[in-house]
């Protein structure tokens, strides 16, 4: 099987090689380049084509949001997981809206890191424990501001919830699956339905906000 080649972008070059050295520790990936800001992040996945970009939210020159912008314009296939210091739900719907796959906070156990970039090259959305449990605090309260109950508000199936609900207790794509007693492609396809409608209900939020403000 190929292996998974990785594209490290950080401003840090220590904590490059720190993911790097993590990353070599599995057969499966490759690290094939590194940048050390965001417009050196598209150049060399304009020259390396990556599978997936592990790409840090905060860089000179220009950040991870808009250089994933900027990627994902180019090249709507690309798979990008972005990295932040805080798993702050500002930065997960950011992320997510400019197009990455994923996000994660940097203080991520290895294992969770491993399982988010080969998840990303799978070619399904990628929620992490942390990051649905945000989620979940976010729909939660701004359906409690528009006075709406979280499900109807959001447009979340009963499954879909359930679903999210098993990520943030930290269940894998896997062991959902086998809870559930549904195929694992079943679990994806709820996730990318899930971030969809997040995002829509997002922007309707925001909209609302606008208006009374």
């Amino acid at each position: 099987m190929p292996s998974i080649r990785v594209l490290l972008a950080d401003d840090h070059a220590l904590f490059r090689r720190g993911v790097a050295r993590l990353l070599a520790t599995e057969s499966d990936f490759e690290v094939v380049g590194e940048a050390a800001d965001g417009l050196q992040a598209l150049e060399k996945t304009r020259e390396l084509k990556p599978d997936v970009i592990l790409m840090d939210v905060s860089m000179p020159v220009m950040d991870g949001l808009e250089a994933t912008l900027l990627i994902k314009a180019e090249w709507p296939d690309a798979r990008i997981v972005i990295l932040t210091v805080s798993d702050g739900e500002r930065n997960v719907f950011e992320a997510i809206r400019c197009g990455a796959s994923a996000c994660l906070p940097k203080n991520v156990e290895p294992q969770v890191l491993y399982g988010t970039l080969r998840g990303s090259v799978r070619g399904g959305g990628c929620i992490s424990r942390a990051m649905a449990a945000r989620l979940l605090e976010k729909v939660a309260r701004d359906s409690r501001r528009t006075a709406v109950p979280p499900t109807s508000g959001v447009g979340l199936t009963p499954r879909e919830q359930e679903v999210l609900e098993l990520v943030a207790k930290g269940k894998s794509n896997e062991e959902i699956a086998a809870a559930l007693a549904v195929a694992a492609s079943a679990v994806q396809d709820h996730l990318d339905s899930i971030l969809e409608k997040l995002l829509r209900f997002d922007e309707r939020v925001r909209a609302v906000a606008h208006v009374f403000h």
